[in-house]
């Protein structure tokens, strides 16, 4: 934005003065995203009108770096390093010009996919897939992160993602592998996760539960099946933090021959012979099966998306305002091997990353259909994962 001489300055705001109530503060919209192949964090301005991304920069993090999530009060982003030595990392975000400075650095208990943060910026949750577990690691003075694990929990196989509800009172995490939804209460005292009442749910054998999402009003969940392609809709109980399985919709489309994806297998216990090694694995490519990825909701609730990687669409759904059902409305294709999707907080634009594609893609978001329309499509890093988006005043 150019300068302004004092002349103008002058003029402008003596004809400012003339004509309020006026508002001058706007907020600058900026967008990060993880580059796990290149190790690094790129950073964008998006126009608030357009969409348009005007990259800013970028910032060393790690091979590897995936996950990301942003405090609260929108002053921190914390990165995950899945690499050795296994690690989350606090940048601080200027809020002028959006660009990222490290501030700290926290060692975890294993390699993590997945991390959120509770609404009063107070803890971190971690999923670890290959680890079996979740863990939380406390938000220090200033929002640094700088102790290791406060808790550690081991699940089921294949812990997938962690989150709270809107309350921060409860918390949920998938199990991939063993088909089950955790549920917890958060201790307000201790900061602990304690097992709720039923302490999981079920789902069908061999959906494969991975990403959560929380519907702005708290009476619904939504959870993405990576193997069978599925949104499972639960109705919270806002005040006991439990889930009641009420429906469920299709991400690929209609007459889709893709089969079901295959949960790893458990690894043999530790008493068992050791195997001979295995044959050479074969030169011919498995076919595609299901292989969904992430999930995002509209700030005002109306409208769903969940990606496949397969078949590299974004698939939009309208939610019943009563119900919290959704209804599947149409697809899109998008970047190869769709890994992360995020919308901005006003509810305008949806951002895509492909792990097999070094461009973002913008899409608008129709306020009244929920149809996405491309607006454009942007250089990233190569491995792109995980995206985050932040308005700044």
């Amino acid at each position: 934005m150019p300068k302004i001489r004092p002349a103008a300055f002058l003029c402008f705001t003596i004809g400012v003065a003339s004509m309020a109530p006026v508002t001058l503060a706007r907020a600058d919209t900026f967008v990060y995203v993880s580059a796990a192949t290149e190790g690094k964090i790129d950073a964008y301005k998006m126009d608030e009108a357009s969409g348009t991304l005007t990259a800013i920069g970028d910032v060393a993090a790690g091979s590897a770096v995936m996950p990301m999530t942003v405090s609260p009060d929108r002053t921190h982003l914390y990165a995950v390093v899945r690499s050795q030595p296994y690690r989350v990392l606090t940048y601080a975000i200027d809020p002028s010009s959006g660009s990222l400075t490290e501030k700290a650095s926290a060692a975890l208990p294993d390699s993590m996919p997945y991390v959120s943060i509770d609404p009063a910026g107070k803890l971190l949750f971690f999923a670890s897939y290959g680890g079996n577990k979740i863990a939380t690691l406390p938000v220090g003075y200033g929002g640094l992160v700088k102790d290791g694990a406060k808790q550690v929990v081991l699940t089921g196989r294949n812990a997938h993602a962690i989150v709270t509800d809107r309350s921060g009172k409860y918390v949920f995490a998938t199990n991939l592998g063993s088909d089950t939804v955790l549920q917890y209460k958060l201790n307000a005292e201790t900061g602990l996760l304690e097992p709720n009442e039923p302490a999981s749910v079920q789902t069908k054998p061999g959906q494969g539960p991975r990403h959560i999402i929380v519907s702005p009003d708290n009476r619904s969940v939504y959870i993405l099946t990576e193997l069978t392609g599925e949104i499972i809709h639960y109705a919270l109980d806002a005040s006991m933090g439990t889930l009641t399985e009420k429906d469920t919709a299709k991400v690929l489309p209609p007459g889709s021959t893709l089969e079901p994806g295959v949960a790893p297998p458990p690894p043999p216990p530790f008493s068992a012979p050791l195997a001979p090694p295995s044959a050479p694995a074969s030169a011919v490519a498995p076919p595609p099966r299901i292989w969904a990825a992430d999930i995002a909701i509209t700030p005002d609730g109306r409208f769903v998306y969940a990606t496949e990687r397969s078949t590299s669409i974004i698939t939009a759904f309208a939610v019943t305002p009563e119900t919290g059902a959704l209804k599947r409305l149409d697809s899109v294709s998008t970047e190869k091997q769709p890994r992360g999707i995020r919308i901005d907080p006003a509810g305008r634009f949806l951002i895509a990353s492909g792990e097999k594609s070094d461009k973002l893609s913008v899409y608008a978001i129709d306020r009244k259909t929920g149809a996405l329309t491309e607006h454009g499509r942007y250089p990233v890093g190569k491995g792109a994962s995980w995206i985050e988006i932040v308005d700044l005043p």
